[in-house]
């Protein structure tokens, strides 16, 4: 028996935007139709969740984790409240995943964890950032933020944690001590 083709991952991106289009128009259509079709779809999610969820039931540890790798896999897993990682894990994967892209622009970014649903990274300045980084920041706190967002959508915000270098206190302070 061939196997079935696969949609690449930009089809399926396609694919899951022009569905929330058209799940947006028709939740804003009036009428008794628009219900039934809105009402209809929620209870195929529902149907098609259960499934996934049983088959997460039979799935081995092994197995669990390559499907929670599949990136279409791992976002209906969380969107069903199915993931079998945390969510801890999940954001700092994401983080790690981003981290490269964030070192080129000359900034650096680490997970710091979460308080609450909160999630909180540390942005540091990379060896060539000097003083240009101001407005890399606000682009690199976004793309983390999304990032981490869309593995963890439990989370309700991801904030940057602020990071102030230690102050430096010259030795002759401490061990001199003031005339009387």
């Amino acid at each position: 028996m061939a196997e079935a083709e696969r949609l690449a991952d930009p089809a399926v991106e396609a694919r899951l935007a022009r569905l929330d289009q058209l799940l947006e128009e028709l939740e804003s259509a009036p009428g008794p139709a628009t219900r039934s079709v809105v009402e209809t779809v929620r209870l195929l999610t529902e149907v098609y969740g259960e499934a996934l969820a049983r088959v997460m039931d039979h799935a081995d540890a092994r197995l669990a984790e390559r499907l929670a790798d599949d990136e279409l896999l791992g976002h209906l897993l969380v969107l069903h409240e199915i993931h079998p990682e945390p969510v801890e894990r999940r954001a700092a994967r994401a983080v790690e995943r981003l981290r490269p892209a964030v070192q080129e622009r000359g900034r650096d970014v680490e997970w710091a964890g979460a308080d609450g649903e909160v999630g909180r990274v540390r942005l540091t300045a990379g060896g060539g950032c000097g003083s240009g980084c101001g407005g890399a920041t606000d682009d690199v706190t976004a793309a983390v933020r999304e990032a981490v967002l869309a593995v963890a959508p439990e989370l309700t915000e991801v904030e940057p944690v602020q990071t102030t270098a230690p102050a430096f206190v010259p030795l002759t302070t401490l061990t001199h001590r003031g005339t009387p």
